[in-house]
């Protein structure tokens, strides 16, 4: 048995298109390593920086509902900060996010997905990743 620590990874949720334009979803590990921000505080995992060209903030009013099929025009990680929403892939599969979640949706081109929002107003942060979650080159 050994005392090597295995590193510690974040999970986030994907939606993206296979070249065929059908929607999936699947998780992206984000690796994480332990850092320490004064003496007297406990130390927390955090990711590598990745470039982001735009923050935006969204204000979804209260019964949007159902937004039909529908793709986005970049790379976007979004934050739920309140509300919930289901999403819809083109496969059929379906998830549910709630607030707190963050979900990285890059499925830019094909059939898109569909997003049931929960019936009070919501606040989503859109952050564009020019490079998705790839990391730049050293």
């Amino acid at each position: 048995m050994t005392n090597q620590k295995e590193p510690a990874a974040m999970k986030c949720l994907r939606i993206y298109a296979s070249p065929d334009g059908e929607s999936h979803f699947d998780e992206v590990e984000l690796l994480t390593t332990k850092i320490s921000v004064h003496p007297d505080a406990v130390s927390f995992d955090v990711t590598a920086s990745y470039p982001a060209s735009r923050v935006r903030f969204t204000h979804i009013p209260a019964g949007m509902r159902e937004v039909t099929w529908h793709t986005v025009p970049e790379s976007v990680l979004t934050v739920r900060l309140d509300g919930s929403v289901e999403y819809e892939t083109s496969d059929g599969e379906v998830r549910h996010v709630q607030a707190g979640s963050f979900v990285l949706v890059e499925d830019t081109h094909g059939k898109g997905h569909l997003s049931r929002h929960s019936p009070e107003a919501q606040t989503v942060i859109w952050i564009s990743l020019p490079n998705s979650l790839d990391l730049p080159p050293a």
